[in-house]
């Protein structure tokens, strides 16, 4: 038996998550009093540490990072369920569990590694990037998964 395509769930995974998240992101930017374009430079200067000083170029450059970020984790994540469908016999399971492991990497590691975030992170902060990575990209992850490749 043929494992089925992965490119289009990736690619749909991507964008769904990708949007619905960097969607959040700005309204709790806006929320919290803060500049949209400065948000995204900030995501840029995680790879692009010069894109803090790089104006619109450089707000463009963070939407292409999250972007970019969002495509690798639905990369590995389509590629995990397509070797183990059976995590898409519960696909809230496996949106949780993958939600679970984007944020711990992302906000555990990644982002105290790179920018010296300090630990643990505000209540806000976890409950928001919790949120973010269970609903708005595990949850998505999953039931495209389901779609496409069980």
């Amino acid at each position: 038996m043929t494992k089925p395509p992965i490119a289009k769930p990736i690619a749909i995974a991507t964008l769904v998550s990708g949007t619905l998240d960097i969607l959040f992101a700005m309204i709790l930017t806006v929320a919290f009093g803060r500049q949209i374009p400065n948000m995204l430079r900030t995501v840029a200067s995680g790879p692009f540490p010069a894109a803090t000083d790089m104006g619109a170029g450089g707000a463009a450059l963070g939407l292409a990072v999250h972007f970019t970020l969002m495509a690798i984790m639905a990369t590995i994540f389509m590629l995990i369920v397509r070797s183990r469908p059976q995590w898409l016999d519960k696909p809230w399971l496996a949106a949780i569990v993958y939600g679970l492991v984007t944020y711990v990497a992302m906000n555990l590691i990644v982002v105290p590694l790179r920018f010296h975030s300090p630990l643990p992170p505000k209540a806000i902060s976890i409950a928001t990037q919790l949120f973010a990575h269970v609903i708005l990209v595990g949850v998505p992850f999953a039931f495209i998964a389901r779609r496409y490749l069980k």
